[in-house]
C-alpha cells in the first residue's frame, strides 16, 4: 500500500464511524454500504469514502472544505489527515443535520473542524476560499464552477459527477484539468438541481 492509502487507513482507525450514525443504526457501522441518517441521507459506503479521500490526497497542514457533511464523519476524517496545522471548513443544507455533525466533530476533540449550515442558495463557502482541497459528498449534474472557483492554485476536488466521480485538479498557472474515474451513487447536490 501507498503512503496516502497509509495515512486514509490511519484516519479511517482514528475515527470510528459509530460516532456519526443515530444509535438504532450502529449495528450496521462494520457493513460496507450507506447508513440512513435521517431526512433522506445517509453515511456513506465506507469503501466510497476511502476511495475519494485516497483521490483526494489530504495533506497535514492544508485547508479543507467539506460540502456535503452530512453526518460529519468525512469532516472529521479530513480533519485527522490535515492535524492541527490545517483546517476542515463543513457545510451542510440541512441545519438539523449540520448542528449534529458539529457536535459529532467536536466530541472527537477537533478544534480545527466545523460544520455549519449552507448558507442559502450558496454553494460552498465562497468567503472562507481558496481551498487546497474540497471533498463534495453529493452528486451534481456537472462540475459546479462555483467550487472550482474556491480551489487554491495547485488545489483539488473530488466531486461525484453523473454517476463517476470527478477529480478536479487546479494547476499552479490556474489551468483546470478533469478526469472521471469509477462508478458510483450519491444523493443528490440540491444546490443544482
Amino acid at each position: 500500500m501507498g503512503e496516502v492509502e497509509d495515512r486514509v487507513d490511519a484516519a479511517f482507525a482514528a475515527v470510528p464511524r459509530a460516532g456519526f450514525v443515530p444509535c438504532a443504526e450502529r449495528r450496521h457501522v462494520d457493513e460496507d454500504r450507506p447508513i440512513p441518517i435521517g431526512h433522506g441521507q445517509t453515511n456513506s459506503q465506507p469503501t466510497t469514502v476511502r476511495n475519494m479521500l485516497v483521490l483526494l490526497d489530504v495533506r497535514a497542514g492544508e485547508r479543507v472544505l467539506d460540502v456535503g457533511s452530512g453526518s460529519g464523519w468525512t469532516c472529521a476524517l479530513l480533519a485527522h489527515l490535515v492535524g492541527p496545522s490545517g483546517s476542515v471548513s463543513g457545510v451542510e443544507l440541512l441545519p438539523d443535520l449540520a448542528a449534529a455533525a458539529r457536535e459529532a466533530v467536536r466530541a472527537c476533540g477537533f478544534a480545527w473542524a466545523c460544520v455549519a449550515p449552507a448558507e442559502p442558495g450558496v454553494l460552498g463557502l465562497p468567503s472562507a476560499a481558496p481551498f487546497d482541497k474540497i471533498l463534495v459528498s453529493a452528486e451534481a449534474r456537472t462540475v459546479p464552477g462555483p467550487l472550482v472557483d474556491q480551489l487554491a492554485r495547485g488545489g483539488r476536488m473530488v466531486v461525484p459527477v453523473a454517476g463517476r466521480l470527478a477529480v478536479v485538479d487546479v494547476s499552479d498557472g490556474g489551468a483546470v484539468r478533469i478526469h472521471r474515474v469509477g462508478r458510483y451513487a450519491f444523493v443528490p447536490l440540491l444546490w443544482d438541481r
